[in-house]
């Protein structure tokens, strides 16, 4: 990418999109396109089309997407498959009409089969059967990558696909009925900080092993592969990559490790009717390692940058 080519950050006020919208401005890049959802509705065909038309953008990054927790996925079923199968569906199908040089789409680490083996590596996509609680939001997603894989195929597009692992940074969701883990944790722990409780109550057993990595390695990560040879990668089998540190913690490790930086001293409670979702999840990234790229927050520091941004963005509100 030269410095004043369009590039457009489809969900730019997302945790992830904001990131990437931040890094390329920091890096010089002066001509991005940033459209709100009250500027352009992604769900709607004629307004994506009509947006392309428009602005000709040469990049594009599809960072937007229905997003949530176990709770979230697992309600919201319809709105998750529906939702995020319409974003896509427009931004890549009409960037191929437009000519759009270069398309980046952002899956999730939840394609995987939780009975894949550890770490899941890339080939494990459609290996088995998905976790039920969030199975049409990785459904979607899957959709995507292979989405991404054969109008590369058909039409030599370069499109590709990169799946990160789970998340967190400034600009995340901190609802307690919509969110993820990490957001989750940040916020009750502060609560009870701030309100003197004496328990904070987490959903399972804490057993679950999750891999955490900071938005802005991940931002990194996607202008890094954005510059990569696509055709190069298809050529070696590789329609996607995985974007992880390659660390593994404990819900409940990862629950004191918060407490701890809060300074928060409630005693914590597992609630056993909450389930734990899939028990160890962990990427294979070493494609993107051996490619150059490797994530540089670590987790405890990670988490004094998050919660530095939660309480501005919480606290103004």
């Amino acid at each position: 990418m030269d410095k004043n080519d369009k590039i457009y950050i489809a969900g730019h006020k997302g945790m992830v999109g904001s990131s990437i919208t931040n890094k390329l401005k920091k890096k010089g890049y002066s001509n991005l396109l940033l459209k709100s959802h009250q500027d352009l509705d992604l769900l709607n065909q004629q307004d994506v089309k009509s947006f392309y038309d428009k602005y000709k953008p040469e990049y594009v990054f599809i960072c937007a997407a229905k997003v949530g927790g176990i709770h979230a996925n697992n309600t919201y079923r319809a709105q998750f498959i529906y939702e995020n199968l319409q974003i896509q569906n427009n931004l890549i199908h009409f960037a191929y009409e437009s000519g759009v040089k270069k398309l980046l789409f952002m899956g999730s680490s939840c394609i995987y089969p939780p009975g894949c083996p550890q770490p899941m590596k890339e080939e494990y996509l459609l290996t088995g059967p998905l976790e039920k609680t969030n199975e049409p939001y990785a459904v979607a997603k899957i959709a995507g990558i292979k989405m991404c894989e054969s109008y590369f195929l058909q039409f030599g597009t370069q499109f590709f696909s990169i799946m990160p692992t789970n998340s967190y940074g400034p600009n995340d969701n901190y609802d307690l009925e919509t969110s993820h883990v990490f957001p989750a944790l940040i916020r009750k722990f502060h609560e009870a900080k701030i309100k003197g409780l004496d328990q904070v109550v987490i959903w399972g057993t804490g057993a679950a092993l999750r891999e955490f990595i900071y938005v802005e390695d991940i931002a990194n990560a996607a202008i890094f592969i954005m510059d990569l040879d696509f055709d190069k990668l298809y050529g070696m089998g590789i329609n996607h990559l995985n974007v992880g540190t390659g660390i593994e913690t404990s819900i409940k490790d990862l629950a004191e490790l918060i407490a701890k930086k809060l300074g928060c001293t409630a005693r914590i409670e597992y609630d056993l009717s909450k389930p734990d979702g899939t028990l160890r999840k962990i990427m294979d990234s070493s494609r993107i390692h051996n490619l150059g790229w490797e994530a540089k927050i670590s987790l405890e520091k990670g988490i004094e940058l998050a919660y530095d941004s939660f309480k501005s963005e919480y606290e103004s509100k």
